[in-house]
């Protein structure tokens, strides 16, 4: 299995879990012609696409999905805020609920609950033989949830606190921002404890999302995730793959 990021910050989110046969999106906020391009143009093995929230970088393509018979999983918190009517499209828009497991094709995805200031934002658990059990977290300020026998990793790492108060007294950040980052997306710290309350003895891939451009330094964010878990840590960036997102690394 391979991760590609086509997208991972406020300018648009996208990522695709894809052994060349089952490809499953999460999240659509980028353009749908980067879509296209990343299973060379066979979008008929996209088998579905799970949004994690109606916010426009992460959900902004979600009628381009549509016309392209994609099928679209989230909330109904969600798929209300994006105005999408199920009766136009009964066979496309498939409401999920928290914590019942979904089939998508040869994938299977849990949602759960996440923080944000959104209307009914999940995040995922995911499941395919090959790239094992899959933790999607992002744009959440806390996770309530632990969970056993993850192998793969894709977490939220937005800012680090005092990146973001320095910033506020320079003014290059006005404080309503500040509260709402706090209130609406991981911090460093905050990241590396959820990561350190979850079972990592079978983790292969941590992979850091959605950081911030002004109130983040990726290099130490990845040296310190690196020190506090011991594995394999990448920083996701526009157009990366990562080969090995599998059950092992071997």
């Amino acid at each position: 299995m391979e991760l590609k990021i086509l997208g991972s910050s406020s300018n648009g989110n996208c990522y695709m879990l894809d052994n060349g046969k089952d490809c499953l999106m999460i999240e659509c906020g980028v353009a749908f012609k980067e879509v296209q391009k990343a299973v060379n143009f066979d979008i008929s093995r996209i088998c579905g696409v799970i949004i994690s929230h109606e916010h426009g970088d992460h959900a902004k393509h979600v009628q381009k999905c549509l016309d392209s018979r994609i099928p679209i999983y989230a909330s109904h918190g969600t798929l209300d805020s994006l105005g999408v009517e199920t009766a136009n499209v009964p066979n496309l828009v498939r409401p999920m609920s928290e914590l019942k497991i979904h089939q998508i094709g040869k994938f299977k995805v849990q949602p759960f609950k996440t923080q944000h200031d959104a209307n009914e934002p999940f995040g995922f658990l995911i499941y395919h033989p090959e790239c094992g059990k899959v933790l999607f977290a992002t744009d959440t300020y806390y996770l309530h949830y632990t969970f056993d026998g993850l192998n793969n990793i894709l977490i939220e790492c937005n800012y680090r606190q005092d990146i973001l108060d320095s910033n506020v007294e320079s003014g290059k950040i006005h404080p309503a921002m500040r509260a709402r980052t706090m209130k609406s997306h991981c911090s460093f710290d905050t990241c590396r404890e959820i990561l350190l309350a979850n079972d990592l003895s079978k983790v292969n891939n941590i992979v850091l999302i959605h950081i911030s451009d002004g109130n983040a330094n990726a290099g130490e964010f990845k040296q310190g995730i690196v020190e506090a878990t011991g594995k394999t840590v990448h920083i996701a960036e526009r157009g990366m793959t990562i080969k090995n997102f599998n059950v092992s690394p071997f």
